[in-house]
């Protein structure tokens, strides 16, 4: 199977300097706006396999965040708090009074934080194998996150990410998805991961969630890190429709490429979500063994018009 990448970026994404920091931003298609947020250690490019589906009934704007991807790699401002308030920059600078807002894992943290800073600004939040908490309150969650931060100290960000791999996608068939994650991971600055870790350990909104207006979709893989009866508890206190991927693990967006798009889209647009039987992860045949095609990026002026470049940004909420 080819190795899952995605091509380099051309002269159609854009830098935009939000609060002391250049965030690297694609933006792709026609329609209500969709903000992805990405996972830790990763980029926007954990999407993927959503963007093309997405892009073709949503105006998708896809970052990556402080000290990620190709952003800037500041020395501070690594917490949740901070990513969601550079997001709600960003989405200043496009004047946008309100958007949905999607996040995988520690991207789900940042779109909660955002929900929970500016209520009325979000339509509708999806959070894909993510808790509105992550503060260590129980000794699998402490083993967890000290493995984690172990292996980066010891042995570097190569090998954990083959760690990591294996986890997230241990069947044969996976192979590409397993060579994706090592590639990104991998490449990733052990400083800014650790620090991005940290964050999210940090974070916790359990004594906020009165204030959230927006709808609610948690997206779970059967065998996350996290057991589902935390998540269903979660999502009674959020109110939040909850939908159980089976057989996928914490990749969701990649093992479950199908359902998560259907539940993203179904959810969006107020259809509803798909059937049980459709929520499971992707079988061999339906594997990706190639990287994904996506729809042609913005070009640069309609891109410069979406984000304000050079214009007084206007505050959403």
């Amino acid at each position: 199977m080819a190795e899952v990448s995605l091509p380099e970026p051309t002269a159609t994404t854009q830098r935009v300097a939000v609060d002391g920091v250049e965030l690297f931003v694609q933006c792709y298609g026609e329609g209500p706006p969709l903000l992805l947020v990405h996972g830790l250690g990763s980029s926007g490019d954990d999407w993927a396999f959503q963007i093309g589906p997405l892009a073709k009934g949503f105006r998708l704007i896809v970052p990556d965040l402080r000290g990620c991807g190709r952003s800037g790699v500041p020395a501070d401002g690594y917490a949740i708090t901070q990513f969601a308030a550079d997001l709600w920059g960003l989405v200043d600078r496009a004047r946008l009074d309100r958007i949905a807002v999607a996040g995988f894992s520690m991207g789900g943290a940042v779109a909660l934080e955002m929900a929970l800073q500016r209520p009325g600004a979000v339509e509708r939040l999806v959070l894909i194998n993510s808790l509105p908490s992550y503060r260590i309150d129980h000794w699998k969650k402490a083993a967890e996150y000290w493995l984690q931060v172990g292996w980066v100290r010891l042995f570097g960000m190569r090998r954990t990410a083959r760690m990591i791999a294996r986890r997230l996608f241990p069947h044969p068939e996976q192979a590409a998805m397993r060579a994706r994650v090592v590639d990104v991971v991998g490449q990733a600055s052990p400083a800014p991961y650790l620090r991005c870790a940290h964050a999210l350990a940090d974070w916790c909104a359990a004594d906020r969630l009165d204030r959230l207006a927006a709808p609610v979709l948690m997206l779970a893989g059967e065998h996350d890190y996290t057991a589902l009866e935390e998540k269903r508890r979660w999502a009674a206190r959020l109110g939040a429709d909850l939908a159980v991927v089976r057989g996928s693990r914490h990749g969701t967006p990649f093992d479950a490429i199908a359902a998560t798009c259907a539940c993203i889209e179904g959810f969006l647009r107020g259809e509803g979500l798909p059937e049980e039987r459709a929520l499971r992860r992707d079988s061999a045949d339906q594997v990706p063994s190639a990287p994904p095609t996506l729809p042609p990026r913005l070009q640069n002026s309609a891109l410069f018009d979406l984000l304000g470049v050079g214009d007084t940004p206007r505050r959403a909420g």
